[in-house]
């Protein structure tokens, strides 16, 4: 059955805020039995080569992949994008103009931490970050961590980057259309990433999957690391509701910090239809496995069909 492949389409690597290479992230991941992977760093496509060819080297099927952050009812929201053409213009344009901002706006983070006795704390980051465009929150709690300021970067985020807190500086990211859009002109799908993260009333939630959906949105991560076992239930229930494909992802980001391992997941419930499904035209095959990968995929179905739960 589809919904049993070991799938993990959610993952991040230095080219980001991950601490892996994506080499060390294919060979991490074929060791964990994932049958297919994507590399989805944030705002950035600059490691899909990198990762295509990591996969093909180790065995795995692969799927190009992104996170593009969004502004959605004044908080931050991620896209997922899989299975799109990482050459396209539009996609790359629009992932430069979703980059600029992220340096002013750790400018900013530090000086809120300065305030507070907190030095150094943006050439501190600066450190942490292997592509310096994609500094991020991650990188400063990295760098609180490693001076000592805090335990681990959760601790970090609930005393100092959330907002309310001192080093809280909120961004101005993409529109959800232009992200749906950029993914979907680029021969991809766009899938909600970690719902249950989102601190939406019942009636901005419904309003979210509406507006996606409307966009040409496809897709739900449903089972992903920070879900409970009850919000995959919840989860499920909202792509059955909304017609959408459902997606699996560990949001893996370092063997250090993430709660989730790469191919650890459980299985998406058997009555989902997987993004895999539709998307089988644009997956990267492994020569080794073709036989093996094609004998799980059915031809590709429309959102919303349904499938049988059987398993």
């Amino acid at each position: 059955m589809t919904s049993l492949l070991n799938a993990d389409l959610h993952c991040h690597s230095v080219v980001s805020d991950g601490t892996l290479t994506p080499e060390a992230l294919a060979a991490r991941a074929k060791a964990n039995g994932v049958e297919l992977w994507a590399l989805t760093d944030h705002d950035e496509i600059g490691g899909q080569q990198r990762a295509a060819a990591a996969a093909r080297a180790v065995g795995l099927h692969y799927l190009t992949g992104v996170e593009i952050s969004v502004t959605f009812i004044h908080q931050t929201v991620h896209i997922v994008g899989l299975g799109f053409d990482p050459e396209d213009p539009a996609l790359q344009l629009g992932l430069i103009q979703t980059r600029g901002g992220r340096g002013q706006r750790a400018m900013e983070m530090a000086d809120g931490l300065a305030k507070v006795g907190i030095t150094g704390a943006f050439e501190g980051a600066l450190k942490f970050a292997g592509n310096h465009e994609l500094i991020s929150r991650t990188h400063f709690a990295r760098f609180l961590v490693d001076s000592g300021v805090c335990k681990d970067t959760q601790e970090v985020f609930r005393k100092y980057l959330i907002e309310g807190k001192p080093g809280y500086v909120a961004h101005r990211w993409a529109s959800l259309k232009d992200a749906v859009t950029w993914i979907t002109q680029a021969g991809g799908m766009a899938v909600i990433a970690h719902p249950a993260r989102y601190k939406f009333s019942t009636n901005e939630e419904f309003a979210l999957f509406t507006e996606f959906k409307g966009h040409g949105g496809q897709g739900v991560e449903v089972v992903t690391g920070s879900h409970t076992a009850a919000e995959y239930v919840t989860y499920a229930a909202t792509a059955q509701e909304f017609g959408l494909l459902a997606s699996r992802g560990s949001d893996f980001h370092s063997p250090t910090e993430s709660h989730t391992e790469l191919g650890t997941l459980p299985f998406l419930p058997g009555q989902l239809t997987p993004v895999w499904e539709a998307l089988a035209h644009r997956i990267q095959l492994a020569p080794a496995l073709k036989p093996a990968l094609n004998s799980t995929l059915t031809p590709a179905v429309e959102p919303g069909a349904a499938r049988s739960s059987a398993s």
